[in-house]
């Protein structure tokens, strides 16, 4: 039996030694991706999205190198709306900054593309992982080809008749960012080694799947919030335009467009799922605090706790100064981290629940 069981542990080092890269590989994605969300951010808070109005993938990796390839550049800017509406005042100069923060945005994207794509067929050759594994990554790889195509799905939106991206498509790209995200911390994270202490019974498993949800839901709502430079406005707390409810939430016909359309309204939303999501994990800890404590896999709630007063604090303080750089990209990259320690959390209730089974 002895010799059985070595064996079996022997199998399962071997197993895991020829993983950890993968899930070094995996990690080192989602740090990419995360490092693009602030990018992004930084990108729309500095209205510097739609600098860059066409799309090369290959040529485009190349940023102008001499005076004329500047001003082509700047010369196609000046066809948009936002340049004759908003931006009519820039010289080169002042192109050249918003083009950077553009131009960084799409050069990481690409780099994602190369650094994910190579390391999966190295791996394959090596037969680090399965069939059954390969194809879940190579779909991480389409669906982050579909987050590039959104991109630019968004950004054509403001090169026409916006003088800003649409707050629809914003949303849809976030949101598929934020999807990406996840995934590529639950695949490594369901491949670590080791047992997981602790019961993760079903009711666990689900209140964490809600709670995923209303994050998701939460980083869709505050893209709009974005969309719509909602948050530049009615910049007090707890109360809104001087109320807790405020009026003129459906000020807009028909009423659906409220939802995604009216400034007050957006970001009345946004608060109200930050309440919801505040309430939701006070009740879990209540839960797990008389279901056994936070020993084992479900160490991870307090911490869940702890950002999501952070994100509060963050959310608050950047409405109260009227949306600064460093405090709206920090308020949304923690959301994404959120939402990785949550998808973390139940990777590890996953694993639990094998390894009692």
């Amino acid at each position: 039996m002895t010799t059985v069981h070595n064996a079996a542990r022997s199998q399962t080092n071997y197993a895991s030694d020829r993983l950890r890269p993968v899930r070094i590989w995996l990690y080192a994605m989602a740090a990419m991706v995360l490092l693009m969300v602030v990018v992004g951010g930084i990108t729309r808070l500095t209205e510097s999205g739609l600098s860059i109005t066409s799309w090369k993938p290959i040529s485009g990796t190349i940023p102008p190198l001499n005076d004329a390839q500047w001003q082509a550049e700047f010369d196609a800017y000046k066809q948009i709306p936002q340049y004759e509406v908003n931006n009519s005042w820039m010289s080169l100069d002042d192109f050249k900054v918003i083009f950077f923060w553009e131009f960084v945005h799409r050069l990481l994207g690409r780099l994602l593309g190369v650094a994910f794509l190579i390391p999966f067929v190295v791996f394959l050759a090596q037969k680090r992982f399965t069939p059954q594994l390969a194809w879940p990554l190579f779909g991480l790889f389409v669906l982050g080809g579909f987050q590039g195509a959104l991109g630019w799905w968004m950004v054509s939106s403001g090169l026409s008749e916006l003088t800003s991206v649409s707050q629809y498509r914003l949303a849809a790209h976030l949101t598929a960012a934020s999807l990406l995200f996840i995934a590529l911390i639950y695949v490594p994270r369901s491949l670590e080694p080791g047992r997981v202490t602790g019961l993760a019974p079903q009711r666990n498993m689900g209140w964490a799947v809600v709670l995923l949800g209303l994050i998701i839901l939460q980083i869709g709502a505050g893209a709009f919030v974005a969309g719509l430079d909602a948050g530049m406005g009615y910049n007090t707390w707890p109360l809104m335009d001087g109320a807790l409810v405020p009026q003129g939430l459906g000020a807009m016909q028909p009423g659906w467009k409220n939802l995604f359309e009216n400034a007050l309204t957006v970001q009345f939303i946004h608060r109200t799922i930050a309440y919801v999501i505040v309430a939701y994990v006070a009740v879990m800890l209540y839960q797990q605090r008389d279901a056994g404590g936070f020993a084992g896999v479900h160490g991870w709630l307090p911490r869940l706790a702890i950002l999501v007063l952070l994100q509060v604090v963050l959310g608050i303080g950047t409405l109260l100064m009227a949306v600064p750089i460093s405090l709206a990209v920090g308020h949304q990259a923690l959301a994404f981290m959120l939402a990785g320690v949550i998808i973390a959390y139940i990777a590890d209730m996953r694993r639990a629940h094998r390894t009692a089974s």
